[in-house]
């Protein structure tokens, strides 16, 4: 049986999956708090892959524990379409981010069911692990593995916040998989998400095309110093770990400021130090910053400025620095066929769209290395999120949703 023009997803199943998902890992009032290999998370992964073996999927689960639930095709030697984003959150995370992207291929893939309709090549669905590198740092970074940009052993060796090993949590919560966190073969990449931004919800659009990235340059970066009392110790003499990386945040804050009126934007994103305690210097600190731009060549500028700013917040505070880990990604990375294969959809189903770009990261950042990747943005209210208060409505995934599915059909059925 074939998929008429005019069939539509179903949206309050949809609406229906995300609310269970919202009862897992509750955060401040209205939010999530389901960080990455916790026990809240292990209890997400089990209803999603619940939900895939009732919709007829079948379900592996890699070494570094991304979940794939996958719907043979009619031909399955051929490569796989896939469709995914993550299900962990932020510490004080929203509903949707994320989590409405992994839900949206259940429900194609359910929509499917419902048309009776088996298409041409396999559809697998995926849950990316850490996501949000809000316990584990990088983010995106098991996506970043299965694409070969990290090894599966720098990942499980990778210390959290709370001084757990990525690999033992991942066997504690039992999603130590068997399949190697290898790509292989992919036809194709489609990520929905939440737009994370106030462009679509300003200006009234049902859906934002994703036509790339905004070039993100980022750094963590580690400050030794030395232990000594703060109230004899002269200023001279100083070699305060915590200032240094201090200075560095703010430093980063300010290219911010000095290239806002382009939209480039500077986070000051995390710094810790140890002892951090009154009454002592600090001798360690580790700080994270970021830069990003529209133009690529000014993000470069940005991200020099970056890292001289390190060297001199370091030398004006009497301390060494070394550079721990650097990222980038962005830019123009999208396939430009599956870009017009969404605007011919959104065209032909009436829905008011625009072409937009994206400035948060995503695991389609790393897969569009891989092979041809596409992101739909929905609206979400002010563009709140990494927040309690990120708020989206049924209808909000309403046009992005149809329009995914008939993408996803359409590039799953040709010849």
């Amino acid at each position: 049986m074939s998929v008429s023009a005019d069939t539509k997803v179903n949206i309050d199943r949809f609406w229906g999956t995300i609310e269970a998902s919202a009862e897992i890992g509750p955060g401040r009032p209205g939010g999530l708090s389901r960080l990455t290999l916790s026990d809240a998370d292990r209890q997400m992964r089990d209803l999603f892959c619940r939900w895939s073996e009732e919709a007829g999927l079948t379900v592996t689960v890699d070494e570094i524990g991304n979940i794939f639930a996958r719907r043979n095709g009619l031909d399955d030697a051929l490569p796989p379409i896939l469709i995914g984003s993550h299900l962990d959150t932020q510490i004080n995370g929203g509903r949707f981010d994320g989590i409405a992207g992994v839900l949206a291929g259940l429900e194609v893939v359910r929509s499917l069911n419902d048309a009776g309709h088996v298409t041409k090549r396999p559809i697998t669905v995926v849950n990316w692990t850490n996501e949000e590198g809000a316990r584990y740092s990088p983010p995106m970074v098991a996506s970043g593995c299965f694409v070969g940009r990290y090894t599966p052993d720098w990942v499980r060796d990778l210390i959290g916040d709370d001084n757990t090993r990525f690999g033992e949590e991942l066997e504690r919560i039992g999603y130590a998989g068997t399949v190697d966190c290898r790509a292989g073969d992919i036809d194709a990449y489609f990520e929905l998400h939440i737009e994370q931004g106030p462009i679509l919800d300003a200006e009234c659009r049902e859906v934002g095309i994703v036509t790339g990235a905004y070039p993100t340059h980022g750094m963590r970066a580690s400050f030794s110093g030395r232990t000594a009392h703060s109230g004899p110790t002269p200023m001279d003499l100083r070699q305060n770990a915590l200032a240094a990386g201090a200075r560095w945040l703010t430093a980063v804050d300010d290219i911010g400021w000095d290239f806002a009126v382009h939209d480039g934007k500077a986070t000051a994103a995390r710094l810790t130090a140890w002892p951090n305690k009154s009454g002592i210097l600090s001798d360690t600190a580790e700080a994270i910053c970021d830069v990003r731009h529209p133009d690529p060549a000014t993000a470069k500028v940005m991200a020099e400025k970056m890292r001289r700013a390190l060297f001199a917040s370091a030398a004006k505070s009497g301390c060494s620095v070394n550079i721990e880990d650097e990222w980038h990604w962005g830019g123009d990375i999208f396939d430009e066929g599956l870009i017009d294969s969404i605007r011919s959809q959104a065209i032909r189903l009436e829905c008011n769209w625009q072409d937009i770009k994206s400035q948060a990261g995503h695991d389609a950042y790393h897969m569009a290395l891989h092979c041809p990747t596409v992101m739909i943005f929905t609206p979400c209210k002010n563009g709140i999120t990494h927040n309690n208060e990120e708020h989206c409505e049924p209808g909000d995934f309403d046009a992005g949703l149809n329009i995914l599915f008939h993408a996803v059909v359409e590039r799953a059925d040709r010849d």
